[in-house]
């Protein structure tokens, strides 16, 4: 829910769609954000993006308000930690009690049935027909983006294995072979900045998806239909700061996994020229581009925005900077459950996996209710039709600042 530049809004556990579930209050000082932010300290946001109990991390400055928690004569913050913790305590005996398949089994299936539906898409280009022609671009547009959005979510995540090493090269499989991008920092720009500092201005407030000078119909439409361009060219800016074993790695995977793919169109989809495998490489890999702008800002962006040194406890970060979208089939199988209906559960325990999410979804969204915190949830249209209507508000300017006044 977007606050206005000098409008105090008062939150109270309000849904973004309308209803009220708690009681949280929350007022917008339309303070610019802080000119420069110290770099933040790697292994405390580590712990705090994929620990059940992480500490504070840079800046971290109790935030508690003087009624709940002063009031049961608790010390500031204990009583925020406590909720986590119970909250931590209730979702490990969920993961404790699963199986293997419901903890890892169900999303290593989705991804081995999309490697498997690979040949068919290439063969299915062979055809001079319109319709096994769209169904070979539509089929490899969801496999690519299953692979590189998925895929590389969990991986980055460690979500696939419970090995670190499986889990290393699992990165590197999905995010440099199949995405195209650097492994190393993906991970720490996504695991320990975005979700260490979620919603924190200058840090993870999602500012990376902002582009300023576009307006909101380019924005919002044509520039997603570039982001197979973009996406390796930032990788290899980035590669100046990864060191040159792992820039050398990453060049070599990003190459062989564009080259294969064009091989693939060439040999076996029976392209005749370069420029229309090219074209074709476009079109596939931009299938579902605009769906996966989209959900990166609908879900964080207009939501209540914090300084680093006055950011509230991780529950109180989560539930009031992260957003629920409802499910859907295409964007399930394709981006996860993480990322769609259980961004919520993801962010408060991004070590699980898609299936995990799902399934501690009703513990979660039960628990946020009862204790009177934020648990918000929109639709895709709903968010769309915000993001149109305040661009400039929401993309364009920095948002203001948001003040934890009291929590009732």
């Amino acid at each position: 829910m977007p606050l206005e530049d000098g409008d105090p809004v008062r939150w109270r556990g309000q849904q973004v769609n309308g209803e009220v579930s708690g009681t949280p209050r929350l007022g917008g000082t339309g303070d610019p954000p802080p000119q420069s932010t110290p770099a933040p300290d790697s292994s405390r946001t580590e712990a705090m993006a994929e620990g059940w109990e992480p500490g504070p991390a840079l800046g971290d400055r109790d935030m508690t308000p003087g009624g709940a928690s002063q009031q049961a004569g608790q010390e500031p913050g204990r009583h925020e930690e406590a909720l986590m913790a119970e909250l931590s305590e209730l979702v490990q005996k969920v993961v404790k009690s699963s199986s293997w398949w419901e903890r890892h089994g169900v999303d290593i299936s989705i991804l081995a049935c999309s490697f498997l539906l690979l040949p068919a898409g290439f063969l299915c280009l062979r055809s001079a027909q319109a319709i096994p022609f769209l169904v070979g671009v539509l089929t490899l547009g969801v496999v690519h983006h299953t692979l590189t959005v998925k895929g590389s979510h969990l991986a980055s995540h460690n979500a696939l294995t419970e090995s670190k090493s499986w889990g290393k090269v699992w990165a590197i499989f999905f995010i440099e072979l199949c995405s195209a991008f650097t492994a190393e920092q993906a991970t720490y720009n996504h695991v320990k900045i975005h979700h260490g500092y979620t919603n924190v201005i200058g840090l993870g407030d999602s500012s990376t998806w902002k582009l300023p000078f576009l307006n909101r119909y380019i924005y919002m439409f044509i520039a997603p239909l570039a982001v197979p361009i973009i996406t390796p060219l930032v990788a290899l800016d980035l590669l100046r700061n990864v060191e040159w074993k792992a820039a050398l790695r990453t060049l070599c995977c990003m190459f062989l996994g564009l080259y294969c793919h064009y091989w693939l169109l060439l040999h076996v989809s029976g392209f005749q020229s370069p420029w229309s495998a090219l074209l074709c490489m476009l079109l596939t890999r931009s299938l579902l581009a605009h769906p996966y702008i989209h959900v990166n800002i609908f879900q964080h962006i207009g939501l209540p925005m914090f300084a680093a040194d006055r950011k509230p406890k991780r529950i109180h970060l989560m539930s009031l900077g992260v957003l629920n979208l409802p499910r859907n089939a295409l964007l399930d199988w394709s981006f996860g459950h993480s990322l769609i209906s259980c961004h919520v559960e993801h962010h408060l325990f991004p070590g699980l996996s898609d299936n995990m999410c799902l399934k501690i979804k009703p513990i979660v969204s039960q628990y946020l209710k009862q204790k009177k915190l934020p648990y918000n949830e929109d639709t895709y249209a709903s968010r769309l039709r915000l993001f149109l209507q305040r661009y400039e508000e929401l993309m364009v300017h920095a948002p203001p600042i948001t003040e934890l006044v009291g929590i009732q």
